[in-house]
């Protein structure tokens, strides 16, 4: 199992965890995502993770990863 953390410093909502979240749930290999707005970092644990695809995913919800 592979992790990879992410900041992610425009999150601010329920809203923002939630959308950044379920774009990286429907990336292949991903097996979960921890969002914590209080820390703005995103952590997706899974199999054969790609980074491109990871961020394409995170500015697919409105965001960039820093």
């Amino acid at each position: 199992m592979t992790e990879i953390t992410y900041t992610v410093p425009a999150m601010h909502c329920g809203h923002c965890k939630k959308a950044v979240g379920d774009e990286l749930e429907q990336v292949a290999g991903v097996d979960s995502v921890d969002v914590d707005l209080e820390t703005k970092l995103v952590i997706v644990r899974g199999q054969g993770l790609d980074d491109t695809q990871l961020r394409a995913a995170i500015a697919e919800a409105g965001y960039e990863a820093a």
